[in-house]
């Protein structure tokens, strides 16, 4: 083999190596300390064996069940082996949910524990201990639990003198709408002992604990957390992601508050999340010590701080392997954007140009732009393949990798097919021109996304300004290596970007992946570009490339939707519905009704809500007459001005878990005032629901006042459910009919009492 063709071979095969390898390795994680670790040390074997006692038997225990409040006790005894004496705040907590028309209240047991002494606000560790109704917990969050006591035993040890109290706070009802944070707060005098909260929660039960959300100002605390974490992974884009998702937790309220504020979760393996499967068993030692670890290293440093030094401006920030966080001032980023995009336009002027005809100038100015496009159009297509073979809408749930394959087969072939667009020297120029500007236009209306487009670009443009003026600047082994260095910090950054993002939604956000891909793909296209490859060879190779992307994608929508390990969701509700004067069955699942199921109960093939309250519309079938009494509310009327204001005392069953009140869209609900807390409905809403529910989520909702005010004195009908955490006795033909690759989720398998309350 001649010396050309192993350059061309080079230009290949290094830059794929490069995006191989930077998909491939993520943060590190650190090796769990055992039992016998230093008492100064976090250790995860330690945390584990607390998590094994708080768990118990490793049954749900969602908010108010018996349960519940054996974990209680078990906290309490916990911090009491430690020498510290906690104890429980009983108080009523109710908040509406940010994104859903939902008010819900409930009597919360909240669990206080003083870890350290001293005057002031104190450092407060903030995590929840109930669970969904659905599984144990034993990640979300009673692995925060037992990191905050692990913690809380090693500060001990250490003998610590503080500036600052140390309090634990060990919330409840945090999966039932963040009440027991609401019920903490709602009291003033709670607030002012509040200096900074530190919070530890899980979406998962694996991969690394992530600082993904600070409060406002977050220069200084960014500052805090890269000298002191051992393993930093963090990034500004996080909180961007965060508020586009529909999940909160008892942070929020703090934030919301203006208190000073970290948030760490570790978020991989979303298949475990609020289900059974949510065990100790299942729960990765790694990622429970990386908890620990920041939450310990960030806690001591916060012992030693004066909290007024924490204050700052907002800033932009990024963790690199786990080793750097690079970072700076919001206020930096614009006029570092446009010094890169002068740095750009300099490196135009001074490099030599070649005679191009306009089209190929203009068809190079439009490449990259055409090369993201194109990469998530071929995701599309190889997902709708998949999906089509699989019949299930989320082929790749269960087992990703040949999906995986394929979309970065895609990636190449994408890459290699643009490869010949244009050369080197306009190929260079453009695409960092795309991506200098990006990064002006990102950081004036999305500053925190910043970092992806700032940092390659400060770290390319000049090594692409410095070599403009070279005889081979864009040709030859010396100009090909500059190029390669420029496009490896994108590649590192954006590759990384891609391998967090999956473990969120899965491949079925499969643009999440090739946009990322795309654009690390886009920076090594100059060194592709250098081939020599004929047109017949080029052809060949992103031809082959691309049937071996469609090839992976039908493997993999030939391969099981779903798992033991990855199960479909797969919830059993009975609606007792004495409005319609009928009960019916309903299957509630993100995914296709099994074969298995449709067999045993004959579902409607178009999905409808299967009560008024229903958060999404689900399959459902006819179960007979109804059985059981529905819940009932004396109303009491008020006139007030042109309307009225009514007043319903709730009475269920013994064995109500929840009682909804839902109020239709159209009956002029203008208030809803609950024990002194007041919640205005929401005109504009991220989920559609039939109208506002108020949701009394504790076992003591019987008796229960909700005032209600209407702008008019129209007669309307109110719906109340009752929602029971368990099934009538022939629901076992259902329950055994639902294949073995699946699982409930969040409130698990209930039934549902639905009655009408009419206002005259």
């Amino acid at each position: 083999m001649n010396s050309e063709r192993i350059t061309n071979v080079a230009r290949f095969v290094v830059p794929m190596l490069l995006a191989v390898v930077c998909w491939q390795v993520g943060t590190p994680l650190p090796t769990p300390r055992a039992l016998d670790a230093p008492d100064t040390a976090f250790s995860a074997g330690r945390a584990d064996a607390v998590l094994g006692r708080l768990l118990g038997d490793q049954k749900p225990h969602p908010v108010s069940s018996a349960a519940n409040a054996a974990v209680r006790e078990r906290v309490i005894a916990e911090f009491k082996s430690l020498g510290i004496t906690a104890h429980v705040e009983s108080a009523r907590g109710c908040h509406d949910w940010s994104k859903i028309d939902i008010f819900s209240c409930g009597t919360m047991e909240n669990i206080l524990a003083p870890i350290v002494a001293g005057d002031g606000p104190a450092v407060v560790l903030l995590a929840h201990y109930d669970s969904v109704a659905a599984g144990p917990g034993a990640g979300d969050d009673m692995s925060g639990v037992a990191a905050i006591l692990e913690t809380a035993r090693a500060l001990k040890a250490r003998g610590v003198k503080s500036k600052h109290p140390v309090l634990a706070l060990i919330t409840d009802g945090e999966e039932a709408g963040l009440l027991g944070a609401a019920a903490f707060l709602h009291d003033p005098h709670a607030k002012e002992k509040i200096g900074v909260v530190v919070n530890v929660e899980a979406r998962g039960n694996q991969g690394p604990s992530t600082l993904f959300q600070m409060s406002a100002g977050d220069e200084q605390l960014v500052n805090l957390y890269a000298r002191s974490a051992p393993t930093p992974t963090t990034s500004s884009l996080a909180t961007f992601v965060y508020k586009l998702m529909p999940n909160d937790t008892d942070l929020t309220l703090f934030i919301n508050e203006k208190l000073t504020a970290f948030n760490f979760a570790f978020s991989k393996n979303v298949a475990h999340y609020h289900t059974p499967l949510d065990t100790r068993e299942n729960l990765n030692p790694a990622s429970l010590q990386h908890q620990g670890d920041n939450l310990l290293a960030v806690a001591s440093e916060l012992l030693v701080s004066d909290f007024a030094m924490l204050e700052g401006k907002d800033s932009i920030y990024l963790a690199i392997g786990g080793l750097v966080v690079p970072r700076m001032p919001v206020t930096w980023v614009v006029p570092l954007s446009v010094l890169t995009l002068i740095a750009l336009f300099v490196a135009l002027m001074i490099s030599k140009s070649e005679t191009v005809s306009i089209p190929s100038r203009i068809g190079v100015l439009l490449m990259p732009l055409l090369l993201i496009v194109t990469s998530g159009v071929f995701g599309w297509l190889l997902h709708t393949i998949a999906a089509k073979v699989s019949g299930h809408s989320d082929p790749s749930f269960a087992y990703p990798t040949f999906f995986r394959i394929a979309l970065s087969l895609a990636m190449a072939a994408m890459a290699i097919l643009f490869s010949r667009v244009g050369n080197v020297r306009l190929l260079t120029l453009s695409l960092w021109g795309w991506l200098c500007f990006g990064s002006v236009a990102i950081a004036l209306y999305l500053p925190g996304v910043s970092p992806y487009f700032l940092f390659p670009t400060l770290l390319a443009v000049p090594l692409v300004l410095a070599q403009s003026r070279h005889a081979k600047a864009w040709s030859g082994t010396t100009g090909t290596i500059v190029l390669f260095l420029a496009a490896i910090p994108a590649v590192v950054i954006w590759m990384a970007l891609a391998r967090t993002v999956e473990p969120l939604q899965g491949l079925l956000l499969h643009p999440a992946f090739t946009v990322p891909v795309a654009i690390a793909a886009l920076t090594l296209l100059p060194v592709l570009a250098g081939n020599s490859l004929s047109r017949r060879t080029w052809f060949a190779i992103v031809a082959g490339t691309s049937l071996a992307a469609l090839g992976a994608a039908v493997l993999a929508g030939l391969q099981p939707a779903y798992s033991a390990e990855a199960p479909q969701r797969l919830n059993i509700v009975y609606v007792d519905d004495h409005i319609a004067n009928h009960a019916r069955w309903s299957m509630d699942t993100p995914g296709t009704l099994p074969a298995s199921v449709r067999a045993a109960v004959q579902f409607a093939e178009q999905q409808e809500r299967a009560w008024p309250g229903a958060w999404s519309k689900s399959f459902v079938s006819d179960a007979g007459a109804t059985r059981f009494e529905p819940p009932t509310a004396q109303a009491t009327s008020f006139t007030q001005g042109s309307g009225r204001t009514v007043t319903l005392e709730l009475h269920g069953s013994s064995d109500a878990d929840r009682i909804f009140t839902v109020v239709p869209k159209n009956a002029g609900l203008t208030r809803v005032e609950i024990d002194g807390y007041a919640y205005v409905p929401k005109k504009k809403v991220a989920f559609d629901l039939e109208g506002t529910l108020i949701g009394c989520m504790t076992r003591d909702c019987s008796g229960t006042r909700i005032d209600l005010t209407f702008d008019s004195m129209n007669p309307v009908d109110l719906s109340l459910a009752e929602l029971r955490f368990a099934l009538p006795s022939d629901a076992a033909t259902l329950q055994k009919a639902r294949p073995v690759e699946s699982t409930v989720q969040h409130m698990g398998d209930m039934t549902v009492i639905v009655g009408k309350v009419a206002i005259p």
